[in-house]
């Protein structure tokens, strides 16, 4: 057991294109750290959706996740439902952006933005 087996620090992993994107939005968007939050919302057309935003810094009781300098919140109703996922971020004209894998979503919609679990 080296230390590589205790590199997943949080419910969420991120990948290291994912982290560079949101860390160039938040310095355009005038933050000086970039501390993005994940939150699951009900709605959207399958039921949950993903609200992607920047804040100023983490609640007390929220999980955060340290991947290539950007530091991703998740609050605690919201953690469940993303366990075991992956934020990416893909160029793409079509579908392109950031996006939750989320090993749980049964069901996703079209508009890749809202699932079922």
């Amino acid at each position: 057991m080296g230390w590589m087996s205790e590199t997943r620090t949080g419910p969420v992993e991120v990948t290291q294109r994912a982290a560079e994107k949101a860390i160039a939005l938040a310095r355009r968007e005038g933050h000086a750290e970039a501390f993005l939050r994940l939150r699951v919302t009900a709605g959207g057309c399958s039921g949950f959706s993903y609200k992607l935003s920047f804040e100023d810094g983490p609640k007390p009781e929220d999980h955060v996740v340290e991947a290539f300098g950007l530091r991703l919140l998740v609050d605690p109703k919201s953690t469940p439902i993303v366990a075991g996922s992956i934020l990416e971020f893909k160029d793409a004209m079509l579908g392109g952006g950031f996006k939750v894998n989320n090993p749980q979503a049964v069901h996703e919609c079209a508009c890749g933005e809202s699932f079922s679990i």
